[in-house]
């Protein structure tokens, strides 16, 4: 699901495309731009007048760059206060774009300047609808650059920044990728500060539409400088009225959307470029939903990105648990690697201010928020500030756990198998933040295992949602929960620890009949820092490396081995063994491929076989997922009984589904990550530890409550 369109502008009839040729510009956008994400130390104030000329505002950046130091953008997460969920509900009293307005937006900023900015809540983001006028065109001024309607905004954007500056607070504005259709105005309007540029050069011939909507905007072509000169110009007047954050929305690849007329890559490097210009520090996030495919390109030219679709249910309340606030704790985790200084994984509002309008009970709330902190998400709360209760007002300020979130250092689970999971982070003191999770509909026990985080002896416990400590414990943690119930520590190893941490999650990625390659990942916080690492085989040392991968090999073909990993530092200290990874190598011949459509497998329900140009042999079986809806590879044979690595082969277009895999009648669930796109012709892959015995084995593909992913073949 996707923010609605119509929420944004309604569409047009009767566009007619006028054609020409491409004016030339006698030169291109003065000054090169770099890529990195660091701003001017001295590049805090807005430009003087509100149109000042492009040249040489990046001249005075560039001057200003060689006298002073850079400093990051975004070195935290921000905290603040969004329009969006507001605008979205059914509830009465809200929603619509005519809820946006400059006195609503100024009511919740007297509440964030006095109940929040004292906890580190500071930006107000004004979302969709402040260039949309009642009739849903969008408005822009003779240059094709959006201004606010009148009627919502009448003293004008710069007028509201004044405002939240003068409370201590920064200012966030909202725009869509692309050129908006109705500033297109049939190729005439001209582009400010680029003689010679109109409209119809910033967009190809075709006029074809780009975003996650078809509705909105036109693709821009980036070939020609014009569209640069475009995207200057509106960066500058977004700068001149005292923007601190822009939010570019409907972003491809991403946004359900992967064609390369939603390819916007161009369109996030050019305002990345744009704004560094203006010499103003901006943070730009992009939305919704993002391919993981480019992260590499997110990470050098935006402060973060939407890793999903909105929070929001479009319904009487702000948000449902079963909407989408659950679908959070799956589709992070491949982004996860991703996340620190200057670019953040952005997981929507956090709705938990008001429980009757949130539509979440107290216990989900603290989930809610308890996720959001251990990823190092940004803080933006959607509520009504004017109405929050005191649970969800002690929620918001909690300090200690706001200090969490702003540390930096997201959590990753220990295992996704089941409903009931341990999420860590280890930080820069030694100690560990710890939260345990029970997504699952009834009560459970959820076990937070030391052996899985590297702690060995006693360790000091601290509940940071109640404020209290909670004395030593050894061995592991247990809480019994409610369903969607949570618990969040900080859990601090006694003693000073004079070595490197003991190196975590480490497991099989690949495997052949006398070799297995492993990962783990690096001993990178705690007091002492990991310079290398030991593999250890069945107990000899087999493998030494600075890096955090290795294969070991002269492995014996089908036959059970055990390995662990030590870190050292520069002196030689080494840390404790890591837990022990079990895997089973394959018979002498190797590795043995099973394709899911192969004519010995069974298809019960709606599962069949269709075709995918990026999937081995060009073909996969979906429709998997419901009641029966399920895929069996029959006959996979293993030499001994043992943990083998299968590698798993499919496509997942979305954000990212679970499949249920059933090994010779035992179950257990697998998030696997999407791409975002809506592409379902490529292949994706994943290596899963599975238990085989010797002879015939039979492994099952579905999900008895959700669609699951397509399924290519699979590897053992």
């Amino acid at each position: 699901m996707a923010r609605p369109a119509g929420l944004l502008r309604h569409p047009r009839s009767g566009r007619q495309r006028r054609t020409g040729m491409l004016a030339l510009l006698a030169a291109t956008a003065a000054g090169a731009v770099t890529a990195a994400l660091a701003v001017p130390a001295a590049a805090s104030a807005a430009p003087a007048a509100a149109h000042s000329a492009t040249a040489s505002a990046s001249t005075s950046v560039q001057a200003s760059a060689t006298s002073k130091p850079a400093t990051v953008l975004a070195d935290k997460p921000y905290m603040g206060w969004s329009s969006w969920s507001l605008e979205s509900t059914n509830a009465p009293g809200y929603g619509g774009e005519a809820w946006l307005t400059e006195g609503h937006v100024l009511q919740q900023a007297d509440v964030v300047a006095s109940k929040l900015k004292s906890h580190g809540y500071d930006y107000v983001n004004v979302d969709a609808g402040w260039n949309v006028d009642a009739d849903g065109h969008n408005t822009s001024d003779s240059f094709g650059r959006p201004i606010p309607d009148a009627t919502k905004f009448p003293h004008g954007m710069k007028y509201v920044g004044d405002q939240l500056h003068k409370k201590g607070l920064k200012f966030g504005l909202y725009l869509a990728v692309g050129l908006y259709i109705d500033a297109y105005n049939d190729g005439k309007t001209p582009v400010y500060g680029a003689p010679g540029c109109t409209t119809k050069d910033l967009v190809y011939p075709d006029l074809r539409k780009t975003s996650g909507w078809d509705n909105v905007s036109y693709q821009m072509d980036f070939s020609t400088p014009c569209a640069q000169q475009y995207i200057n110009s509106v960066a500058s007047e977004l700068a001149s009225w005292g923007v601190d954050f822009l939010k570019i929305d409907g972003v491809g690849p991403g946004s359900g959307q992967g064609d390369a007329a939603h390819d916007n890559i161009p369109d996030v490097q050019a305002w990345h470029a744009a704004l560094q210009r203006t010499g103003r520090p901006i943070q730009l996030t992009l939305s919704w939903s993002l391919s993981h495919t480019q992260a590499a390109t997110w990470k050098a030219n935006a402060n973060g990105w939407r890793v999903d679709t909105d929070v929001e249910c479009y319904c009487d309340t702000l948000a449902t648990w079963n909407n989408s606030v659950k679908q959070r704790w799956n589709d992070v985790v491949q982004w996860i690697p991703d996340a620190g200084p200057g670019h953040w994984n952005n997981l929507d509002s956090l709705d938990v201010g008001d429980g009757a309008l949130d539509g979440l009970t107290d216990t989900e709330r603290q989930s809610y928020e308890t996720l959001w902190a251990i990823e190092s998400a940004p803080l933006y709360t959607g509520d009504d500030l004017t109405k929050l209760d005191s649970y969800g007002l002690s929620l918001l300020t909690n300090d200690e756990v706001i200090a969490v979130d702003q540390a930096g250092h997201p959590a990753k689970p220990v295992s996704q198998s089941t409903d009931q999971q341990t999420w860590y982070a280890r930080n820069a003191d030694g100690s560990y933040t710890v939260a345990l999770f029970n997504l699952g509909s009834d009560a459970a026990n959820v076990t937070a295992d030391f052996s899985d985080l590297g702690i060995t002896g006693k360790a000091s416990v601290r509940d940071l949602w109640s404020h209290k400590n909670l004395g030593s414990a050894g061995g592991k943690i247990t809480e019994n929960l409610p369903s969607h119930g949570s618990r969040l520590f900080t859990i601090t190893p006694a003693g000073t620890a004079a070595a490197p941490g003991t190196p975590l999650a480490v497991h099989g990625t690949a495997s052949t009949a006398s070799s297995v390659s492993l990962a783990w990942d690096a001993v990178n916080t705690g007091k002492v820092t990991a310079t290398g690492y030991t593999v250890y085989a069945d107990g000899r040392k087999a493998v030494a490396t600075s890096g955090t991968t290795a294969t070991v090999t002269g492995l014996t073909a089908g036959a059970g081995h055990s390995f662990t990993v030590v870190a050292h530092d520069a002196h030689g200290r080494t840390s404790a063994p890591s837990k022990a990874v079990a895997v089973t190598t394959p018979a002498a011949t190797g590795p043995v491929a099973y394709e899911a459509e192969a004519p010995g497998n069974t298809l019960s329900g709606g599962a069949s076989i269709a075709d995918c140009a990026g999937c081995s042999g060009g073909k996969k079986v979906g429709n998997l997922g419901g009641t029966g809806n399920t895929l069996t590879v029959n006959g996979v044979t293993a030499p001994a009984d043992g943990t083998y690595l299968m590698r798993l082969d499919y496509a997942d277009g979305s954000s990212g589904r679970t499949i249920v895999i059933t090994v010779d009648g035992t179950s257990f669930q697998l998030p696997l990550a999407g791409s975002n796109d809506n592409n379902w012709g490529a292949a994706q892959s994943v290596t899963v530890p599975v238990h085989l015995k010797a002879g015939a084995n039979t492994i099952g593909f579905g999900n008895p409550t959700d669609y699951a992913s397509d399924i290519d073949r699979i590897t053992v």
